[in-house]
């Protein structure tokens, strides 16, 4: 799904490096997406990040040299970024996946599963979904989730 690394940005075709967060000793973290390229360091997100808040899949960012972006244009997508401190089992993602598909929305994790993505349509993030989020958070026994993105 994604690659993060605290290598110097090295933007790619058909994705994009973003400035995730500094470290406790300063050092830059990064997270590569996919994204199209639209013009000169001007992308359309084709996937919602796991560590990078501000943005989620449909977005149109402009990245700056050292991996900081803004966002040009909102998409139609919030992006909820889910983290328990340890793996998530396939039966919990499964679960999170159809509390996300009520939503018309999806959950993608990396293969080690230590943390997950939802990538809903900002109409279907109601307080109905955050009611089921919750729920199944508390379920979980120390998963947290939060809006990587809203506004």
């Amino acid at each position: 799904m994604m690659r993060m690394s605290q290598a110097q940005p090295d933007p790619k075709q058909d994705h994009v490096t973003l400035l995730a967060d500094l470290t406790a000793a300063g050092k830059p973290v990064f997270e590569v997406l996919p994204a199209v390229p639209l013009g000169v360091d001007l992308f359309e997100l084709t996937g919602s990040p796991g560590l990078t808040l501000g943005c989620a899949a449909g977005d149109v960012i402009r990245r700056a040299p050292d991996g900081r972006f803004s966002v040009e244009r909102r998409g139609p997508n919030y992006c909820i970024q889910v983290y328990r401190g340890g793996p998530f089992s396939e039966a919990s993602l499964e679960k999170l996946s159809e509390i996300a598909s009520r939503a018309r929305g999806v959950v993608e994790s990396p293969s080690d599963r230590r943390f997950a993505v939802v990538t809903v349509p900002r109409a279907g993030a109601n307080k109905d979904l955050e009611e089921l989020l919750d729920s199944w958070a508390e379920s979980e026994g120390g998963a947290h989730w939060w809006f990587g993105n809203k506004d």
